[in-house]
């Protein structure tokens, strides 16, 4: 009789090409079976009945700020937050670490900061700034699965926007190094010269913050990016897309033969600029939540398959950080990554009937094959087991005690979710459980394949 590790018998397994009751047999921390009864016996066996398991959540946009800012948020608490919500696997950003993953000295840094305390498996972004250019090919070296630049103000004095001419000479060196380069894709021109015209004329507030960062802005910035990436040969990435003609563009494109994806994030898919108003600081973001027309506009091109997948862009920062009625100085980023596929589950699959596999394919599937992660995305015979076993019927009110980050804030607190993450498991082993993490650091850097 087969002995394998684990068996978990009788989930609805969320598949590519559907929905389907079956066990996984796994062994040495890949799945080796997959089939409505396993034959055989294993060291442990999970009842998955009444639950779905889907492929871990890969998170392709978090900023864990370590080392040098973790009294922001570290990889122990962020990847807890993580797991808690379902995720296997994180692609981290290269700012708000100090000093940002700019060369090889501090790739390393952080590799080990991940290594020492990460329950997930990490892939790590290098960056692109000015003067940086010829450390591209030692952060290749080390593993950077592409490199990322500011098209405007990164918020970090450590971390500066590119000028047209450094983008487009990075992007020179990334596609000859056969990498991506992501972009935070809005003009500093119009960002900058409308804040300080704002702020010049005593104008302080959300509205006057959501008006110096315009739909223009973004998709000015977004086919200047793709201009520089079709005549350099690059393979484009554009983080965080807010407005549906920033999607437009990106399929317009890619229709003509540009590398070129994009992702949304679930701040855009369920908040709109109203909300900001009720919510304030906590939900300042740069994009900022858009119209509720845009909101929908991206629920469109997640239904199309033009928007590659979803991310939750997590960028922590202490409450002092947070507050105040100066609403250009407050931090911009949301603290999101533990409510990444809860809220789609509520807001895509309960609310607008978006099938479960397309869940499981811009959380997991569609970010493992656009930046080639080996092993991860799909439950398939020989991919790594991470699995998120989920009880989609599920409903809780989210508090802040049930937060894992190192600060308790999110503008999705006291929201009512439906569809709750019981298990989270990372090559066979169980990380998180029913609330509570239960594994010591297993997070393993992952590398590009060929």
């Amino acid at each position: 009789m087969t002995r394998y590790d684990l068996i978990v018998r009788g989930g609805a397994l969320v598949l590519k090409s559907g929905v389907g009751v079956a066990d996984i047999a796994v062994a040495d921390g890949r799945i080796l079976a997959i089939a409505p009864d396993v034959v055989g016996g294993a060291a442990e066996e999970i009842d998955a009945t009444g639950l779905h398991v889907f492929p871990g959540v890969i998170d392709a946009h978090v900023h864990f700020n370590e080392p040098g800012r973790a009294e922001w948020e570290g990889w122990a608490s962020g990847s807890a937050a993580l797991a808690a919500g379902g995720g296997t696997a994180c692609c981290e950003m290269p700012l708000n670490a100090h000093p940002p993953t700019i060369d090889r000295v501090s790739f390393l840094a952080k590799q080990r900061a991940a290594e020492a305390a990460s329950l997930v498996d990490f892939a790590l972004w290098g960056g692109l700034v000015p003067g940086n250019r010829d450390r591209l090919d030692e952060l290749a070296g080390c593993g950077a699965i592409g490199f990322k630049a500011f098209m405007s103000n990164s918020g970090t004095d450590d971390f500066p926007a590119v000028d047209d001419l450094t983008l487009a000479e990075g992007m020179e060196r990334a596609a000859r190094l056969g990498l991506p380069v992501a972009v935070h894709a809005e003009s500093n021109t119009i960002t900058a010269g409308l804040a300080q015209r704002a702020i010049a004329g005593g104008r302080r507030g959300f509205r006057d913050y959501l008006a110096s960062r315009p739909v223009l802005a973004e998709v000015e910035a977004i086919g200047r990016a793709i201009l520089l990436a079709e005549e350099t040969g690059c393979s484009l990435h554009i983080v965080h897309v807010s407005t549906g003609r920033g999607v437009a563009l990106v399929t317009a494109a890619r229709a003509r033969g540009v590398d070129v994806s994009c992702e949304t994030c679930p701040h855009y898919l369920v908040l709109s600029e109203d909300d900001l108003e009720e919510l304030g600081a906590v939900a300042k973001c740069a994009p900022p939540p858009r119209a509720a027309s845009e909101r929908e506009a991206l629920w469109q091109g997640i239904a199309s398959g033009d928007l590659a997948f979803v991310t939750s862009d997590h960028s922590p920062a202490p409450a002092t950080m947070k507050g105040g009625d100066d609403f250009f100085a407050i931090w911009g980023g949301i603290s999101g990554c533990q409510s990444l596929l809860p809220l789609l589950l509520t807001a895509g699959y309960h609310e607008r009937g978006v099938p479960l596999a397309t869940l499981a394919t811009i959380t997991s599937g569609a970010v493992a094959r656009r930046f080639r992660l080996p092993g991860k995305g799909r439950l398939a015979v020989g991919s790594d087991a991470d699995l998120a076993l989920v009880d989609l019927d599920a409903t809780f009110r989210l508090d802040p005690n049930d937060l894992h980050y190192r600060h308790q804030h999110s503008p999705y607190v006291g929201r009512t979710f439906r569809g709750q993450v019981r298990r989270t498991m990372l090559r066979g082993k169980t990380i998180f459980r029913e609330g509570t993490v239960i594994s010591p650091p297993t997070g393993r850097l992952l590398r590009r394949s060929a």
